[in-house]
């Protein structure tokens, strides 16, 4: 069940933290090999046949990640992946319409290539709101219509969010953005090829999507730009005017053709995907919460995507879980801020006790997840959140009625 050995030790722990990154699908890699391989033109080289062959790969790539997204084939740039998007669509924008507008709108719970790209451009004199979300994890869309100034340039809302898995009202927001001709962006990519999307009936602007969260390779994005209404940008990286001039720099083809193919798969396989992922998440949960008290499940039980779960096992420290089962690989957050013990911000933003955001866990669920596995790290959960609350004092406590917010803890 995916847990293959490395040759002689011990065999590799199951894969249940797929919005992390994923496996590359195998129909994936075979569209990308003759690229490693026979066909290595450079994509832009307009005088032999080597470049032609890789600008026609290059270039049907392109049209499989439009045709995903409902957008035409100029529309997208190829990107080294959301994080470059994200820095590109945010800083673009601002930058090039700095003489006339110098705000932007985005939300507390966005990646944090996000936040600091605002928090860079508030270093260059730029204003940026920070909404706040609800309990639930969904931005107030009131909120939003009352934080728009007479000089917004742009609007920043993810799709999906990464640590809780909640869905943002997008298709209002986008409507929201339009009336008052505001620019819209979102980070999809914990959205593209999970959950249907269409940049024109939603009326995204600008989307950043990434191949290593839809089973393609790591090192490749892309970057969705309306050409009507037409979004300017400033671009971030000079040179040989590559990518429309937005984004220098040798298009790796056998990424490129790697992102297309994932792209492709995935529109083919969206709506099983998601049924089969709903049904493993919906036994993950239920079993767990069956056999475990004082479980919550953060973030919105409704607008949500199903295969990213986060669990707050109260009582529980979630380090000392997720070292408990070693052989599954969860993460407590996102990787990218998993070294610091700091609990999430994304949680603390929703108002999580900072107690409970301690015992959170996340599991990911994806389109190789087998029910085995599932079971398995249900199973497992199950055994050490009883054995930990067993050694724990706070959980006696409560065995015995005791309410813990009344306690005056001593400092020693």
């Amino acid at each position: 069940s995916g847990r293959t050995g490395d040759g002689g030790g011990a065999p590799r722990p199951l894969y249940m933290d797929v919005q992390a990154t994923t496996p590359l699908d195998p129909r994936v890699l075979d569209s990308m090999l003759p690229y490693l391989t026979a066909y290595y033109g450079n994509p832009h080289s307009r005088t032999h046949a080597y470049g032609w062959e890789s600008e026609a790969a290059m270039e049907k790539a392109r049209q499989q990640v439009a045709d995903l997204i409902g957008a035409d084939s100029r529309e997208i740039i190829f990107t080294s992946g959301a994080t470059e998007s994200n820095n590109m669509a945010i800083k673009g924008v601002a930058r090039f319409y700095k003489s006339r507008k110098k705000h932007i709108i985005t939300t507390q719970t966005e990646h944090k290539c996000v936040l600091d790209s605002c928090r860079s451009l508030e270093t260059e004199g730029f204003r940026v709101t920070y909404l706040p979300v609800k309990k639930n994890g969904l931005i107030d869309l009131k909120e939003l219509e009352a934080a728009f100034q007479l000089d917004t340039s742009l609007v920043s809302v993810m799709t999906v969010n990464n640590e809780i898995g909640v869905k943002q009202p997008i298709h209002d927001i986008g409507e929201i953005c339009r009336a008052r001709k505001v620019f819209f962006h979102t980070d999809a990519a914990q959205a593209i090829g999970k959950i249907p999307m269409d940049v024109n009936n939603m009326k995204i602007d600008l989307m950043s999507i990434s191949g290593h969260k839809i089973y393609g390779p790591k090192g490749v994005g892309a970057l969705y730009v309306r050409r009507r209404p037409r979004v300017r940008l400033e671009p971030l990286q000079s040179g040989g005017g590559q990518e429309r001039g937005l984004r220098s720099g040798t298009v790796p083809t056998p990424l490129a053709v790697g992102l297309g193919a994932a792209c492709e798969v995935a529109q083919q396989e969206m709506e099983y995907d998601h049924k089969r992922i709903s049904q493993l998440a919906e036994r993950l949960i239920t079993k767990i919460m069956s056999e475990v008290p004082d479980v919550v499940m953060n973030g919105d039980q409704e607008h949500r995507y199903p295969g990213c779960i986060n669990l707050s096992f109260a009582y529980v420290e979630g380090e000392s879980l997720l070292m408990a089962l070693k052989d599954v690989a969860l993460s407590s957050g996102s990787a990218c801020t998993s070294a610091s013990l700091e609990p999430s911000y994304v949680l603390r933003a929703i108002g999580t006790d900072e107690d409970l955001a301690h015992s959170s866990i996340r599991f990911g669920i994806g389109r190789f997840t087998t029910e085995e596995e599932v079971d398995y790290t249900v199973q497992k959960c199950i055994q050490h959140v009883k054995r930990l609350r067993e050694m724990s004092p706070l959980w006696e406590m409560v065995q015995d009625g005791i309410d813990l917010k009344s306690i005056k803890w001593t400092q020693h």
